[in-house]
């Protein structure tokens, strides 16, 4: 990852999005295909793994860029 924001030079800072729900807060995560709701769990995984994402934002402009790790 590039220490320099794509769309105006400007420096990045390395974060996360957290997901809050309502009993605690996690890391946002990143998941194969497209989502197939279920009534008791919000979405099905479908036999795929939940990545947790790495996010960068720009001390400049704002702008995200975000990660699933490999």
């Amino acid at each position: 990852m590039s220490e320099e924001c794509p769309k105006c030079q400007g420096s990045m800072t390395d974060g996360v999005i957290i997901d809050t729900s309502y009993t605690d807060r996690r890391v946002s995560t990143w998941l194969e295909g497209a989502p197939v709701k279920s009534i008791w769990v919000g979405l099905k995984l479908n036999g795929n793994k939940p990545i947790e994402t790495h996010t960068f934002r720009c001390n400049r402009c704002g702008f995200l860029e975000s990660y699933a790790p490999l």
